[in-house]
């Protein structure tokens, strides 16, 4: 999203390392090369006035151009994670079986108890009672603890049961349960301790043995999923055998499967078991016995799982004698602690919150992430016996036993929490005395108070690379207390500000059924934060919206939409979170047109705040696409009215919104009326006329997806206007009477290049006997006869030699299809014309992936176009060598055709015809009819031709699946998955990394600025000379233009296509560091630099006579393209220009306006608003000359022309009245024209004549001569010193005063130094009084100033 100074967002801002503060005086080691590219030597400063150096202060203030999200990130979207919070599938308990073998009063044989001994079982002493009484009541205290935990489960007992009676009980509960959960309790006390061959003990019917039960057969039995607790002496032992009867369980299953299936008369062959998933909890290990403390119960593993406050309470005040802060508080009042388990305002209620949390707390940060959700998010049940295993674990380590687990837990018994719990219960049992004896109010705990502040003090460092925050998961228990939920909101939203790792994290330890209910909450100081909560979950995990909608709490979010009382950034947020609601889920749509969701959107576009505005149209297009019945209540609501409105917004994002909401409009309509299609038809049209020329590749490729909707609304009308479109190409594709095609579909490129073939060829000279195909086109390029137009144009003024019948194929007439004849232009509505044109228009984009994707939507219709043709003629590809046979042969997928630009190297993959075909036809068809193909084509194999689909862009139902997209919606939704709490955004970090390396900048920049006044006055006193040779670099191609970057001596080179930059990099003497190509096409050159955000790292801008600009960042390092537009669309190259002089595109750039401002041989010189990337105005020029230079400066924006007329234009006034002054004393085209200040203008001449004026000035002040024709020529931006390459054959550098002569030069430095070579451009530096003088035998020479 656009930010202030169009600075990259704050998150991007790293973090600010820990050192001492006088280090930051230091320059950063990453700008040490920028040390060494600097040819600035200490002993060539010199000292000046403070007053005469800009302050550093101006610097920051400078706004930065082209430093926008869209322009520093590839537009994608966030790359998600694959989420494992979301269980796959539930888990419930449905069935437990409670196995109790105690025969009472009777000890087991093997085991001799101490004496006393723990006898308490469930909290009873059996001892007490008659044997069967205390076993019932063993067996209904055990299964009224369970149910507890799990009141709807199916509970049965099995009391000192038979084997027989242990089988009915488990197949029966497996029977009912069928693929749920059942446990299986054990309790052992009365019986051996488990055999080592993996068997427990049961009774037979006299109780007068012990029988032994295989956990071989109770497996079988009991099936899976399951879960076991063993409570007995030697448990592990079971646990180890259950591993090894699952495993024997799993080979018998595949030995039956080998041996064909069930025995016969057998049913079907049961599912194969899972029995090494199930769960198992065992008191102690395989070689351990149960603690026998008579203080404790024994059933101490039971308590603990069942009943675990109780448990810990007591051993709370046993192990810590009473307490450290409680008074004496005895056992037996632990019993009457007053309160509820399920009410949190009393201190029993409390304690068992404080307990979940701190449970929860410690399996979170121990576990694994994928343990944690099955064991503790799964199955309720299963979560709270895992939760009090914790427990049990503590409690029996601290009597020499040692729970066991399957899955098997790592140790948690010493865990930190564990204190805060025993803290926790110090503080409340303190005041159970004054509670039971004087019936004083409990004062809930500080407990989750405290826990929120660490976490709060984990944020305030918190980062992706610390481990996570330990008090995550009490977080979320303090959500339920209305008392600490605002609080708690708060630092949620704040963790999941941090990153989507953050909301993963979040997600993962049960968040998001808290915030899903919480949206039940009517509390409106709550909406804030929890609309902030959820547009943070839907940017990470959309699948979310099935919930909100299966709830209804979507409407939540609507009724925030209409709050007037919510803040326009809150609104966003909500409108997120709807969008995410909507966005491909039919059933979201259906509800949020119920909610009227169109209308609000509607009445809310009146707001200024741009991201909110993108969002809502965003909203609207997710909203209506490919649903009829929000397409018709958009069109009552008069929807494409109000989004057109945002069309000329001035924010990019907003404008590609709009588009997209308008594609997605057209693309909603199943059923075409006649009403749908003018509307439709109105719409498209209406976006070609506004947005075609828009100067964001973000806009431009949203277009390109509405126009392929488009299409595909109107197939059969676009493949008719295809077909008419190749049966003219094929009629003019011929100069001469020979016959050859071209092959598969004529891109926009080869076209127009046709264009100027046919209308032009008296200026450029083509042979006749040549061909119009594009191997020819390929081959005149290659011999410098004809390069292929980029952007073309209706020439604005008469070419020299070319008659008024003649008009140059121009950018405009591809748009409205004006090039093609009567055959198309006469059959088909406006319309279908202005679409195609349009996608040709786009298919010459600057910008690659915008030519691409129009390219694919064009080859699409051709290759439609070509099925049906074929499928019309039912005949093989190969039948006929016609000219219509040779197109619907030639169609490979997309793109259809070796489409390639004129210029590039053609793809492998557009081989058109195999080998073999390609032999034979050349063998038995005469030169006049054969078939010319790019050698680099005719070299592939057949293999990549017959490898290709025809109509691979094509789905089988003609629908548009798999057609061209963007990452426009997936982008704009990672802004809610940065950084969105911005508190202080203003406020600059002055440790961080980023701060310094612009400090370091602006104190470059300072330096710079103090040597270069020094220069000037050495110059004004005459005590130097421009004579010391800095150094000379070979290129492989003649340069045509040269820049300086402002502050440095990094000098940019461009030749035809191509940029090279020269600098100090890696040793002493100037070098090329870096080179790249434009990117334009043949026909068109380099002829304009500029460096703009030079006071930072600066961006290259390069313009080419065909009117296009692009962008680079990362010069000196890296290239790559920031972003590319059409400036001047009809602009000629020079190429084509005949013997009309023209100068190519000129720009000139205004750092503090962000305005880049284009000139060439047009009507108007345009401004283009870089911030908004929109055209600011146009200029009318009133000359019929081409413009030569332009400068700008403090509002005032000078023009030089081919007929040596300078203007001056006031570009903040109205464009009709802007022009304010015009100097006319040069007879000659202006080569230099530069703005000094103190009001004055520098200008220079091909006569050699140098002209300095007042813009208050009608006449010049002062006029200087060279006396001899000047080729090249440059003036100083500050400098009174001007150079001019005249026909001596040598460069004089003259100083302003008088015109003096400082000094010449025509040799390169050395004892045998060559002649300079012939220069055909002079480029001083900005600041520096420094000159580049590039040759025509590829030679750039930099010399720099020499004091005396």
């Amino acid at each position: 999203m656009p930010a202030s100074r169009g600075e990259p967002p704050p998150p991007s801002l790293p973090q600010a390392p820990a050192r001492s503060s006088w280090l930051g005086f230091l320059p950063v080691s990453a700008l040490e090369d920028n040390v060494r590219n600097m040819n600035i030597e200490a002993e060539e400063a010199y000292e000046v006035d403070e007053d005469d150096s800009e302050p550093v202060d101006s610097f920051c203030k400078l706004p930065l151009a082209f430093s926008c999200p869209r322009h520093l990130q590839p537009v994608q979207g966030v790359e998600m994670i694959m989420q494992t919070w979301r269980m796959r599938e539930r888990m419930k308990t449905v069935s437990v079986a409670l196995v109790i073998c105690q025969n009472v009063g009777v000890d087991p044989p093997d085991v001799t108890k101490t004496q006393p001994c723990a006898r308490q079982e469930c909290w009873v002493d059996p001892l007490s009672l008659n044997p069967q009484r205390a076993l019932e009541t063993i067996g209904g205290n055990l299964q009224r603890q369970y149910e507890r935990w799990q009141p709807r489960a199916r509970y049965r007992q099995s009391l000192d049961p038979t084997v027989e009676e242990v089988r009915r009980l488990a197949t029966g509960l497996r029977r009912s349960a069928r693929d749920e959960r059942v446990l299986f309790h054990y309790n052992g006390h009365g019986v051996p301790r488990p055999t080592a061959n993996g068997e427990i003990w049961v009774f037979n019917r006299s109780y007068t043995q012990y029988i032994p039960l295989s956990i071989y057969d109770l497996q079988s039995w009991m099936g899976s999923p399951s879960i076991y607790v063993y409570d007995c002496n030697n448990a592990g032992i079971i646990v180890d055998s259950f591993r090894n009867f699952a495993e024997q369980h799993e080979r018998e299953y595949v030995e039956q499967i080998r041996a064909g299936g069930p025995q016969a008369g057998g049913t079907e062959l049961p599912p194969p078991p899972s029995l090494r998933n199930c769960i198992q909890l065992a008191a102690c290990s395989k070689d351990q016995l149960l603690p026998m403390n008579p203080d404790l119960p024994a059933d101490l593993f039971t308590a603990c799982l069942t009943t675990p406050i109780k448990v810990a309470l007591r051993w709370f005040v046993m192990k810590n004698d009473l307490g450290q802060l409680a008074p004496k508080v005895k056992l037996e009042q632990l019993e009457k602690i007053p309160g509820q388990f399920g009410d949190r305002r009393t201190m029993l209620g409390e304690l068992n919150w404080i307990f979940t949390a701190i449970t929860d707390t410690i399996a979170w940060n121990t576990l694994p992430r994928d343990t944690f959700q099955k064991l503790f998010r799964q199955d309720l049940l299963v979560a709270s016996l895992f939760r009090n295993f914790l427990l049990a674990e503590r409690i029996m380590k601290s009597n020499d036993c040692t729970p066991v687990s399957q899955p098997k837990l790592p140790g948690t018994h010493q865990h930190p929490m564990w204190e805060a719990w025993d803290l926790a219960v110090d503080i409340c049992l303190s005041q159970l005395k004054n509670i039971l004896e004087e019936d004083k109010t409990y004062l809930p705990s500080s407990f989750f108070e405290e826990q929120l502040t660490a976490f709060e003090v984990w944020l305030s460092h918190g980062c992706e690379e610390r481990s996570p925050p330990e008090q995550l998961p009490i977080v979320l228990q303090v959500l339920l207390s209305q008392a600490h939920r605002l609080r708690a909101l708060d630092l949620l939203g704040k963790f999941l500000d941090l990153g989507p790792w953050a909301v993963n994290l979040a997600l993962s330890v049960g968040i998001f059924p808290y915030v899903l209910k919480l949206l039940q909450s009517s509390a409106r100081e709550l909406r804030p934060l929890l609309v902030f909560i959820w547009a943070k979950i839907l940017a990470v995990d959309s699948s979310c919206q099935q919930d909100l909608v299966r709830d209804q709490s979507h409407k939540y979010f609507l009724t925030v939409l209409q709050d007037p009382a919510m803040l326009p950034q809150v609104k966003t947020w909500a409108v997120f979170v709807l969008s995410s609601v909507v966005q491909g889920y039919k059933q979201g749509q259906d509800e949020a047109v119920a909610g009227n969701l169109i209308s609000i959107c509607l009445n809310e576009m009146d707001e200024a705040d741009p991201v909110f505005k993108q969002w809502l149209a965003i909203c609207l297009g997710t909203l209506w696409d490919k649903h009829e019945e929000a397409r018709g209540r958009a069109t009552r609501c008069n929807a494409p009215e109000s989004l057109e409105t945002l069309l000329l917004d001035q924010t990019p994002e907003v404008r590609a919104a709009a588009v997209y909401a308008l594609g997605t409009f057209i693309n909603s309509c199943s059923e075409r009326t006649e009403h749908a299609n003018t509307l439709d038809q109105n719409i498209a049209t209406r976006l070609l006329q506004k947005m075609l020329e828009d100067g964001s590749p973000l806009v431009r490729k949203e277009l390109v997806v509405t126009m392929q909707y488009v299409v595909n609304s109107f197939p059969n009308n676009f493949m008719n206007l295809m077909r008419a479109i190749a049966d003219e190409d094929d009629g003019t594709s011929l100069l001469s009477s020979s016959s050859a095609s071209t092959l598969g579909r004529v891109s926009s490129e080869d076209k127009l290049s046709r264009q100027v073939l046919q209308q032009r060829r008296s200026v450029v000279g083509i042979p006749q006997s040549m061909t119009g195909s594009v191997t020819e086109l390929n081959r005149m390029g290659d011999l410098g006869i004809l390069t292929t137009p980029k952007r073309g144009r209706k020439s604005v003024i008469g070419l020299a030699g070319v008659g008024t019948q003649h008009h140059v194929a121009s950018l405009a007439s591809l748009a409205s299809m004006a090039c093609y004849g009567p055959g198309v232009t006469a059959k088909f509505k406006p319309f279908y014309l202005k679409v195609v044109g349009g996608l040709m228009v786009l298919e010459r984009d600057p910008d690659k992936e915008v030519g691409t994707m129009a390219r694919q939507v064009l080859d699409t219709i051709y290759n439609k176009m070509v099925a049906a043709e074929r499928e019309r003629k039912g005949s093989g590809v190969f039948r006929s060598l016609s000219q219509a046979e040779l197109h619907s042969v030639s169609a490979p997928g997309s793109p259809a055709k070796a489409s390639f630009m004129l210029g590039d190297s053609p793809p492998g993959h557009n081989t058109t015809l195999p080998a073999s075909f390609r032999q034979g036809l050349a063998g038995s068809v005469g030169g006049q009819h054969s078939l010319t193909l790019p050698s680099d084509l005719a070299s592939k194999p057949a293999q990549a031709w017959l490898g290709r689909s025809t109509v691979s862009d094509i789905s089988e139902d003609g629908g548009q699946e798999t057609g061209v997209k963007t990452n426009f919606l997936a982008w704009s939704a990672k802004h809610f998955s940065s950084r969105l709490m911005k508190l202080g955004e203003d406020m600059v970090d002055l440790e961080s990394e980023e701060y310094w390396a612009r400090q370091w900048l602006y104190d470059r920049n300072e330096k710079v600025k103090r040597r270069a006044a020094a220069e000037r006055k050495s110059v004004e006193e005459g005590s130097g000379r421009l004579d010391d040779q800095l150094g000379v670099v070979k290129i492989p191609q003649p340069p045509s233009v040269l820049a300086y970057e402002p502050y440095t001596s990094s000098l940019a080179v461009a030749t035809r296509d191509s940029i090279l930059l020269v600098g100090n990099k890696p040793g002493p003497s100037p070098q090329v560091t870096t080179s790249w190509g434009n990117g334009n096409s043949r026909v068109s050159q380099i002829t304009s630099l500029q460096f703009c955000n030079s006071h930072e790292r600066g961006l290259l801008v390069a313009g080419s006579d065909d009117g296009c600009v692009r962008v680079w960042r990362g010069w000196d390092e890296s290239p790559h393209l920031v972003t590319g537009w059409t400036l001047l669309p009809e602009m000629v190259p020079q190429s084509l220009a005949g013997s009309r002089v023209s100068y190519g595109l000129q720009l000139a750039w205004s750092q503090p306006d962000q305005l880049l401002v284009g000139a060439g041989d047009a009507k108007n010189i345009r401004l283009w608003d870089c911030s908004a990337e929109v055209r600011l105005c146009d200029l009318p020029i009133q000359s019929d000359s081409c413009v030569t230079c332009l400068h700008m400066d403090k509002g005032v924006l000078a023009a030089s022309f081919g007929d040596g007329q300078i203007k001056l234009f006031d570009y903040r006034a109205p464009p009709a009245s802007a022009r304010i002054m015009a100097f006319r004393e040069h007879k000659q085209l202006v080569l230099s024209l530069k703005m000094q200040e103190g009001g004055k203008i520098v200008s220079g001449c091909t006569e050699g004549v140098v002209k300095v004026w007042d813009i208050r000035r009608q006449s010049s002040l002062t006029t200087l001569e060279t006396n001899q024709p000047a080729v090249s020529l440059d003036i100083h931006q500050s400098a009174p010193v001007f150079a001019a390459w005249t026909s001596t054959q040598q460069i004089s550098l003259h100083s302003l005063h008088e015109g003096k002569v400082l000094n010449q030069i025509r040799y390169h430095e050395g004892l045998l130094g060559n002649r300079l070579g012939p220069v055909n451009c002079l480029k001083f530096h900005p600041s520096l009084i420094q000159l580049a003088a590039a040759s025509t035998d590829s030679h750039v020479s930099m010399f720099g100033y020499r004091r005396y």
